[in-house]
């Protein structure tokens, strides 16, 4: 696969984020709401598994769900044009095909731009939204604070099964428990963000799986 310095331009970018649009609300961060839809069904997990190659079958499994042939990825910070464009002279973003492999992914969002891996998506990204050209799904990942949250699940079932498949995930109390304490001053997450994340995303009743 190309590196993603060659893979999309400017316009390409734009294209996938009106189509990011349809599932996030770009400007939001967590503890509010960034998924469009309502995300009683939410599920966490750690930032970097997100960005490391073996995480790709469950993002394919995500698209088929609703019927996307791509997977589109996009760095909402830093800013792509205070940052990777000046610096590198690339957006950063991509758009793979759901029959792409692992090894395809990590060619993406490894790739070092200038030989620079300080350039590379999985260092330089600090918030990511990954959809399809649907819309209908969405994994949204924070590097601060060091969490990515998933909903679209199309049933009850299919949400079991790929917890299952591709976990461990977390529920929003479960998340609230293990990874946000460590992101925080004497490892306690202040009351407001708990209570903003839980009417947001939780609860559904479940702990670690």
């Amino acid at each position: 696969m190309a590196g993603i310095s060659s893979a999309v331009d400017r316009s390409g970018y734009l294209n996938l984020r009106s189509h990011g649009a349809a599932a996030f609300n770009l400007d939001a961060r967590l503890p509010h709401q960034v998924f469009v839809e309502d995300a009683q069904d939410s599920l966490f997990c750690d930032f970097d598994a997100l960005l490391a190659l073996d995480f790709w079958p469950a993002l394919c499994a995500m698209a088929r769900w609703h019927s996307d042939t791509r997977v589109e990825l996009l760095v909402l910070e830093p800013d792509p044009e205070e940052f990777h464009l000046p610096e590198y002279g690339m957006y950063p973003a991509l758009s793979l095909p759901v029959d792409a492999d692992m090894d395809d992914y990590w060619a993406e969002i490894g790739y070092e731009p200038n030989g620079d891996i300080m350039g590379s998506i999985a260092i330089s990204a600090n918030v990511i939204a990954v959809t399809g050209p649907s819309g209908r799904w969405g994994c949204w990942g924070e590097r601060d604070p060091e969490v990515a949250v998933f909903h679209g699940f199309p049933s009850p079932a299919a949400r079991t099964e790929w917890r299952a498949r591709f976990g461990p995930f977390l529920e929003a109390a479960g998340a609230l428990e293990s990874y946000l304490p460590l992101t925080f001053a004497g490892r306690t997450v202040p009351d407001e963000y708990a209570e903003t994340l839980t009417a947001n995303y939780g609860p559904m009743g479940g702990g670690p799986r």
